[in-house]
Formats: structure tokens, sequence, C-alpha cells
């Protein structure tokens, strides 16, 4: 009898601590999440599963206002997710294109930052539309600090800060790095 107890209480004992473990991942260190929609197509698809590193620009810890050091900031052409502004049961997942304390204007399809064409690769080769109150043709929007201007790379039908405005530092999650499913679609996210 006592051996049958033991063995019940190893099973508990180990369940409770691969949660605490999963949980521990899953909150500070890096987090799945699956594409629901096209707006970041051709870089991910609807149904495409991916892995967003949390820690990588400092984990927020749970139910406060504090964030753990972060390993980098984050920078142009960065794939992040975020809590979406206007709905904050929702996460999103769009490039950040400029960060607080920055001009962005579109024109012509081509981003502009502080009045210059964005140099960085990823953001060069998408056209983006001149649609929403943040993003009229002519206009230069300033982001304000600790604030983010993201797009989604699906330009043509991308609910983002054209439409909404800016993210604020607080809401963002993390980078989103690999592409781990489906298997035809596995890759480093660029």
């Amino acid at each position: 009898m006592t051996k049958k107890k033991s063995a019940i209480r190893e099973w508990i004992e180990s369940i409770v601590i691969a949660f605490i473990l999963a949980m521990f991942i899953r909150t500070f260190i890096v987090q799945a999440f699956k594409i629901p929609t096209g707006s970041m197509r051709p870089t991910l698809m609807e149904g495409d599963r991916i892995l967003v590193n949390k820690f990588i620009y400092g984990a927020k810890i749970p139910f406060r206002d504090i964030r753990l050091p972060a390993l980098r900031q984050p920078k142009r052409g960065d794939v992040i997710v975020f809590v979406y502004p206007e709905d904050t049961s929702r996460d999103f997942i769009k490039r950040l294109i400029a960060q607080g304390d920055e001009s962005v204007q579109i024109q012509n399809g081509k981003i502009l930052i502080n009045g210059k064409q964005a140099i960085d690769e990823a953001i060069n080769k998408i056209y983006y539309y001149n649609r929403g109150d943040f993003a009229s043709e002519g206009s230069e929007i300033a982001v304000p600090r600790n604030c983010y201007f993201v797009l989604g790379d699906n330009s043509s039908s991308s609910r983002d800060s054209r439409y909404w405005g800016f993210v604020d530092k607080k809401f963002l999650l993390g980078k989103a790095f690999l592409i781990y499913w489906p298997i035809n679609r596995i890759r480093v996210i660029k």
C-alpha cells in the first residue's frame, strides 16, 4: 500500500512540476502563437504556428507593470507580437516600422523615416498603401515616445497603425523568430 501511495504522489509531483515549468517558460521565455489572418502575407500565412521570444525585449511580470531587463531594444524591421491597443484581449503581429521620437510617412508606397527612405530590406520590398487616419497621402506622423508604429506586410489588407495609431511599449509581448508548423514552412522569420 505504501508503494502505491508513493507512486501516485510521484506522478502528481511530476505533473505539478511540469505545469509550473511550462508556465514559467511560456510567461518569460517563449510562447507559441497561431497566425489567424493574412495580414502578414507573404512572411506569415494563415495557419502558420510561430514561436515568439519573450525575453529579448524584457518579459513582463504578470499582474504588474514591471519588465525584466531586456537583451536588446526592438528595432526597425522586427516582426513583433503585442497586445492589440483597441481590444486588450487579443494579440496582434506586425512589422515594426518606426519608434518613439521618429516621424513616419508613406510616400509612393515607400516608408520614409524622418524624411529619409527606410533602408531595412524587409520593409523596402513591400509596397505600402496610404490608408487610414494615420497614413493619409502627404502626412507625416510623429510617433510618441515609448510607442511603435507597426504595419502588416500585406499592406492592402492589414488593420495596423495606419488605422488605429500606435502600440505602447507596455503592450509589447515579444519578437517572432520561428515558424515551426506546417513542416513545409519551417523557417526563421525575417
